[in-house]
Parts: C-alpha cells; sequence; structure tokens
C-alpha cells in the first residue's frame, strides 16, 4: 500500500469504523463492528482491548472519557484524526483492490470456468 499507512486486518478495520461517528465503550464497540461487519467480525474481550492498546499506543485512538460504573472502570474510547485517516487510506485501498476484478469484462467460458488472459 502507498502512503503512510500499512494495509490492516479486518477487525481492526471494523474497530475503527465502529469509532467514527461517536466515541463508544468496549461493549458498545463490539456489537457496533459486528453489525457494520454483517456478523464477520465478532470480537472477544480480550482481541478487542489488545487491539485498543495498540491503537492507542499508534495514537489511532484515544481515551475519551474514564469513569466508574458499578464499581469498574468504564473507558470510552474515541478515534483521533490519524485513526480516521488510517480508516480512510484503508477503505481506498479496498476499494482499489475490489475494483480489479469488478471492472473486469469477465471472459469465462459457458461451463463458468475463467479463461487465462
Amino acid at each position: 500500500m502507498t502512503g503512510p499507512f500499512a494495509s490492516m486486518r479486518e477487525p481492526t478495520y471494523f474497530i475503527l469504523a465502529a469509532l467514527q461517528d461517536d466515541p463508544l465503550h468496549g461493549y458498545a464497540i463490539v456489537k457496533r463492528a459486528q453489525e457494520l461487519s454483517d456478523g464477520r467480525v465478532r470480537l472477544t474481550t480480550g482481541t478487542l482491548y489488545a487491539a485498543l492498546d495498540r491503537l492507542t499506543r499508534e495514537e489511532m485512538v484515544r481515551v475519551a472519557e474514564e469513569a466508574v460504573v458499578n464499581g469498574r472502570a468504564r473507558r470510552t474510547y474515541e478515534l483521533t484524526q490519524r485513526g480516521a485517516s488510517a480508516l480512510h487510506a484503508e477503505a481506498e485501498r479496498m476499494a482499489a483492490a475490489a475494483s480489479v476484478v469488478s471492472n473486469r469484462s469477465g471472459r469465462s467460458t459457458p461451463a463458468g470456468r475463467v479463461v487465462p488472459a
């Protein structure tokens, strides 16, 4: 990929996408990522918080608010400008990759086998 951002794994993409509109706490990120991915991304607690720790270190997300709810710390995360830029760069990369397939004439045989170009 060209530019300052490396391509990202699907869970990371949907974590960042979940934070596009509003800051969210962990459980809400899990639910939103699952919804945005049509159920493909199902984050476990361990996977989510490991990713959020990494994304925080990489300055893609930050803790927007921290509160104690029912005796437990609850952090709300928000997307940073760097995270938004990385998310948009990844969306553009995926769109360009998809266009390689979508824009082809689809040379195939009547049996449905693809003929080498």
